[in-house]
């Protein structure tokens, strides 16, 4: 069966059509809201849009490079204002699952950005990126890192081949920029796979933590959530792990070509969120 089609013309959209009635949105970040520095469509009217229709609202990213404060800092750059409640992203899902295993913390070795690490500290870990310090590790834990180095690279493969756990942020092998694809979290994690023989343990999405978590936060069931993204291997898959209806918008990696041929199928396809949502 083909997935069903949004439309912004005056008709009754395809997302108030769905039975039982959707309660609350579930929204990606890059491919969705944003290409890196530029939003995609006017996110003031749509998040308006999504008010007025009495929608409930989280966003969960796998991008692990900024912490909360700094994404509702860029939303409010966008006319967008949410509470810190209402952005959950892999970092701190990963830091919760970090603190979880290793009540007693300890020394993390990270490969990522400082959203990553703030995450970690938060909870009480030592983190150490330097690849230069000899110390004992309680684990790897590997994001985007934009300013990745081979040493790094060396020690983080080194440390989980001596038996290290391993943790990565998130699987999405790339991330849409206005200047196309770039490399994202998944290529470094294949990176140490590749070089240590082992897989790592992975927060974000398509695992069901970040979307468990944004449910949770707006007091719903799974049933009543729509989960909104871009890629269909992460956003799309998850939400049907999790037992939520999906809808691609094709603003960001995945193609209408792909979501005809993914099964099962998307429960929405739309060229954007705005379309989706009707502005």
């Amino acid at each position: 069966m083909s997935p069903s089609r949004s439309t912004a013309s005056g008709e009754k959209l395809q997302l108030e059509l769905l039975e039982p009635p959707v309660r609350g949105l579930i929204l990606d970040m890059d491919g969705v809201l944003w290409k890196d520095a530029e939003p995609i469509g006017d996110l003031a009217s749509v998040f308006a849009a999504i008010s007025t229709r009495g929608f409930s609202v989280t966003i969960a990213t796998n991008n692990a490079m900024k912490t909360v404060d700094e994404y509702r800092l860029k939303l409010h750059g966008f006319g967008v204002d949410l509470e810190p409640w209402q952005i959950i992203t892999s970092a701190e899902a990963t830091a919760d699952t970090l603190a979880t295993a290793f009540p007693e913390r300890g020394v993390l070795f990270v490969v990522g950005e400082h959203g990553l690490i703030q995450a970690l500290q938060s909870r009480g870990f030592e983190v150490v990126a330097d690849a230069k310090l000899d110390r004992a590790y309680a684990a790897v834990v590997a994001g985007l890192d934009r300013e990745l180095s081979y040493l790094k690279l060396q020690k983080a493969a080194t440390l989980v081949r001596e038996g290290a756990p391993f943790y990565g942020t998130n699987p999405d092998h790339t991330f849409p920029t206005p200047a196309g694809l770039v490399p994202g979290a998944g290529a470094l994690l294949a990176a140490i796979v590749s070089a240590s023989g082992r897989e790592p343990i992975v927060i974000g999405k398509p695992s069901p933590l970040l979307l468990e978590i944004a449910t949770g936060r707006m007091g719903l069931a799974p049933e009543s959530v729509l989960i909104v993204g871009d890629r269909l291997e992460t956003d799309v898959a998850g939400g049907q792990a999790f037992g939520a209806r999906t809808a691609l918008v094709l603003s960001g990696v995945s193609t209408r070509e792909q979501a005809w041929a993914w099964r099962p199928a998307p429960t929405l396809v739309a060229p954007s969120l705005g379309a989706l949502i009707g502005v």
